[in-house]
């Protein structure tokens, strides 16, 4: 299993949602990074759901319920989506400001590349930030 990160404004689709919905699409995405890191997902992936702007914290955990597909949303047919569903909520949230402070997420595709929208996770790091976070996932 890999782990992974994806970032969403709450304004726009939040953890709540999300939860609401019980599943949707991870569409948008236009950086070829991005889209290169969603094309590497795998079905039973686990991603931390962040809020991005608005929090800026990781508020749960999804996981992947499809693989990359064509992006409908992108008239020009070069990016795709996943699908996404959601595990559980986060205990404590995870906030970017105490993760940056953490040593050991110095690392982390997240504090690196911050304007990225779907990052890797490494597994250490995603044990770290569950226990951060109060869940098991």
């Amino acid at each position: 299993m890999a782990y992974w990160l994806v970032k969403s404004e709450p304004f726009k689709y939040s953890w709540d949602r999300m939860v609401a919905d019980g599943v949707t699409h991870w569409d948008g995405v236009r950086n070829h990074q991005a889209s290169n890191n969603l094309k590497a997902m795998r079905l039973g992936d686990r991603a931390f759901f962040y809020h991005s702007n608005d929090g800026l914290e990781i508020v749960g955990v999804v996981e992947i319920a499809r693989e990359y597909y064509p992006d409908p949303s992108d008239a020009a047919g070069r990016f795709g989506m996943v699908d996404v569903k959601p595990v559980i909520a986060v205990e404590t949230p995870v906030t970017l400001k105490q993760m940056k402070a953490d040593p050991e997420l110095a690392d982390m595709a997240l504090i690196r590349q911050s304007r990225l929208s779907v990052c890797p996770v490494t597994e250490a790091q995603w044990s770290h930030i569950t226990r951060l976070a109060g869940i098991d996932a």
